[in-house]
């Protein structure tokens, strides 16, 4: 049970969303400028580092939420992306993809704890200052949206095929144009 009262019915960030809609539109609008606008890094690469940040995160909703969008993209299924939060320095993903998920999870422990080193390796591998950028605000917004989830315990479906279900429409919809007020079916 929500710690505030929240709109019955909505999973995740949608019933804080739905409670303070003007609060809404510019997290939405970060979302869609992060993960899904023109970028060197694809959609799916972005949204594999907000699910590896949630995942640090412990932030089951948001972990799942992007992590069947991630799916989606990378054309990948659950256990695949398992094995990437778990230790993806050994999995099958690109070099400079490894480089960024290191920093992402140095910023997830705090932002000081990005190191000279990290960003150099990203460089060399091939990473542009947009992209280490860009890893650096996923990282830090979904710190900010996972503690705004969990922070107010928000309802969670708990299977996490339910989140896959609704990973094509969630991307093809994208950020801005999702209805806050869709209940998850019962």
């Amino acid at each position: 049970m929500a710690y505030i009262d929240l709109p019955e019915g909505l999973q995740g960030i949608r019933g804080p969303m739905a409670f303070r809609p003007e609060t809404a539109k510019p997290l939405n609008e970060l979302a869609e400028v992060l993960l899904r606008s023109e970028n060197s890094l694809s959609r799916g690469e972005r949204e594999l580092i907000a699910t590896f940040v949630s995942s640090l995160n412990d932030c089951f909703f948001c972990q799942n939420a992007h992590g069947g969008i991630a799916q989606y993209y990378l054309d990948c299924d659950m256990e695949a992306l398992d094995r990437i939060k778990k230790d993806y320095s050994s999995s099958d993903i690109p070099e400079k993809i490894k480089a960024l998920l290191s920093i992402a999870e140095s910023v997830q422990k705090g932002g000081k704890n990005v190191t000279p080193a990290q960003v150099e390796r990203a460089r060399s591998l091939g990473a542009t200052d947009r992209e280490i950028h860009d890893t650096v605000l996923i990282a830090a917004a979904f710190c900010m949206f996972n503690r705004y989830v969990d922070g107010l315990a928000t309802w969670t479906p708990e299977d996490r095929n339910f989140y896959v279900k609704r990973s094509k429409k969630r991307a093809e919809e994208g950020y801005l144009h999702f209805d806050v007020h869709e209940k998850a079916p019962s």
